[in-house]
């Protein structure tokens, strides 16, 4: 039990980058309008995402599986150790950075060093999402944007209840955003230690079936929560403030067009429904809670004009998206050495 909790420790110290830099996001602009506080916020957005990684988690995880398909559990601790890392060292420079790429380049590492094919197809539709994710927040957030300007111009609601209902409709798309973000996420988290995982299913009271995938997306599931409790204040207001000034609908609209994307790329029960239709599915693939935020509120800034979109900090952290899958398949591959020649651990 021991040596499985140390292996796994990784795992939820990626949980806890994750939380950190990235859970939050789906309240970066409620508490960056201060139309929610922090702790309201953290305290939501934990309880959503665990329910979300352990109810619909299951998705987005067969499609990292096929990226690499890591068997031997140190080789599982090593590739998250080193995506972890890497946010961390994001996360400390209040860069609001893809846990996502992160864990793709430690599998891309762990591949180079087990002389295995890094299969180009997946790949593709992997590094594809990662343009595709801010983009289509862009495009939703402007629609968005269009449809709650119209409501508010129609129904002439007054200030004081449009104040309500705008706080109201904060909480409500970051809850939203939460379960999507632990149902499209904890693939990064657990996903490695699936095809090693030691648990077995549980049957409980009613028949119902607590399987061992379950139980491993429940322990990321926490660990992203006390991230997000614990040290997700700083990117929350570099995502909040930094690129953009939101007013509070704005807001709204920011944290409901990320969390529709989040929602699209981890529902197999949408997925499933579009191919049965014969239309073009999106594929379920853990992306980036901030590529979809911060692709939300540049549709935003351009809706306006681009007057006051803040490029320094876009350059910033278009740095940080490029810099953290390399970094990671580089600490991934040394750390391999390491653990294999140092401790001789068998890591693939």
């Amino acid at each position: 039990m021991v040596t499985l909790l140390f292996y796994l420790s990784s795992g939820l110290f990626l949980g806890w980058s994750l939380g950190a830099n990235d859970a939050a996001n789906v309240f970066g602009t409620a508490v960056g309008s201060k139309m929610v506080r922090f702790r309201v916020a953290a305290a939501i957005c934990s309880a959503a995402l665990i329910i979300g990684a352990v109810v619909g988690g299951a998705g987005a995880s067969h499609t990292l599986g096929k990226l690499g398909a890591i068997s031997a559990m140190p080789g599982a601790f090593t590739v998250a150790l080193s995506a972890a890392l890497s946010v961390f060292f994001m996360t400390k420079t209040g860069l609001p950075v893809s846990t996502s790429q992160a864990i793709v380049g430690g599998i891309i590492g762990w591949n180079i060093y087990a002389r295995l094919t890094t299969d180009p197809e997946v790949f593709r539709k992997i590094a594809l999402t990662w343009v595709l994710c801010p983009v289509l927040s862009a495009v939703f957030s402007v629609l968005l944007y269009f449809l709650v300007k119209i409501l508010v111009s129609r129904l002439n609601i007054h200030i004081l209840r449009l104040d309500i209902y705008t706080r109201s409709a904060l909480i409500i798309a970051g809850a939203f955003g939460s379960y999507s973000l632990g149902a499209n996420n904890i693939a990064n988290v657990m996903g490695v230690f699936i095809p090693s995982s030691p648990f077995e299913d549980l049957i409980l009271s009613g028949g119902i079936v607590f399987s061992g995938v379950q139980q491993l997306f429940l322990l990321g599931g926490v660990s992203i929560a006390v991230g997000v409790i614990s040290y997700s204040r700083k990117v929350m207001e570099t995502v909040g403030t930094g690129i953009f000034p939101l007013s509070p609908i704005t807001a709204v609209v920011v944290v409901m067009a990320s969390s529709l994307v989040l929602f699209v790329f981890a529902s197999q029960e949408l997925h499933d429904a579009m191919v049965s239709a014969g239309l073009p599915a999106f594929p379920l693939v853990p992306v980036s809670s901030s590529q979809a935020v911060v692709g939300a509120v540049m549709g935003i800034g351009l809706v306006k004009g681009g007057r006051n979109l803040k490029y320094g900090s876009l350059g910033r952290i278009g740095i940080g998206w490029i810099a953290t899958p390399l970094i990671s398949a580089m600490i991934c591959y040394l750390s391999l050495f390491f653990m294999e020649n140092v401790f001789n651990a068998v890591v693939a």
